[in-house]
């Protein structure tokens, strides 16, 4: 059976004095059912954040430009994005006097496979229906205290030092990037990219109903800020978040016309 793509992006500046996030879904200029998610949460002080954020964007879409999805690996594209955004942003620092950096999350969506890289504490889920199927593993040091066990992933979320990164893109090493791929998709499967500003409001259940539960990405985005917003008690991070559902489209109807 066919599959279509229900996508939205999202974004809410929460309570901060600016948006430094920055997120995009970006089809291939050439189609062939390929296109790249992006979301990249921006941090060094005012406007900085907002650089290196930029920067993680512009940096795939020229890849993305250039990516042939026949004769090229989708793991070199996403990695080589990342590398490229970071070495940009560490040069930046001389031109503006600032100290920018950026988290990364990257999805790209290929006919019948998904690969997906990431740097820093912007997640990617990937769901079934209400159930987790993966969540990728922030690259921050409450993160490691969980994989150690000394802390559960409920107290993760209001650890004082929740919001420490062991990498990230700009910084003085090169970044540490985690890659996936799969390739058993079928209709029901949903893909989320966010910041933790929306991510620290919700266990991964609590994604999985509300995004299975709407109706579609956009309702389902919708739900998420309003919620993280609610919880957010005037104390709100950026949010940035990018949904693709996978939707069986249903068979076509055989016509007889009246000849």
């Amino acid at each position: 059976m066919a599959i279509s793509i229900d996508a939205c992006v999202a974004q809410h500046q929460g309570d901060r004095r600016e948006q430094q996030d920055r997120v995009a879904i970006l089809p291939h200029p050439r189609g062939g059912g390929v296109a790249l998610a992006v979301v990249a949460d921006g941090m060094g002080g005012h406007t900085g954040g907002v650089l290196a954020a930029q920067q993680v964007v512009h940096t795939a879409r020229d890849n993305l430009e250039r990516f042939s999805a026949r004769s090229e690996s989708a793991r070199v594209l996403l990695e080589s994005s990342i590398n490229e955004a970071h070495m940009l942003i560490k040069a930046s620092r001389f031109i503006n006097e600032k100290d920018p950096h950026s988290t990364a999350v990257m999805l790209l969506l290929q006919p019948g496979k998904v690969s997906w890289a990431h740097c820093g504490d912007s997640r990617f889920y990937r769901f079934r229906g209400d159930s987790l199927i993966f969540r990728s593993t922030d690259h921050s040091y409450v993160a490691q205290l969980v994989v150690q066990g000394r802390v559960t992933p409920e107290q993760a979320l209001v650890h004082p030092h929740r919001n420490i990164l062991l990498t990230s893109l700009g910084g003085v090493d090169a970044p540490k990037i985690a890659f996936g791929e799969a390739d058993d998709l079928q209709g029901g499967d949903t893909f989320l990219l966010c910041s933790d500003g929306l991510w620290g409001y919700f266990t991964d259940q609590e994604l999985a109903w509300v995004i299975d539960g709407a109706s579609s990405a956009r309702e389902a985005s919708e739900l998420l800020i309003g919620r993280a917003r609610a919880m957010g008690n005037g104390d709100g991070d950026n949010i940035s978040l990018a949904i693709l559902k996978l939707v069986e489209a249903p068979p076509a109807l055989s016509g007889g016309g009246d000849g």
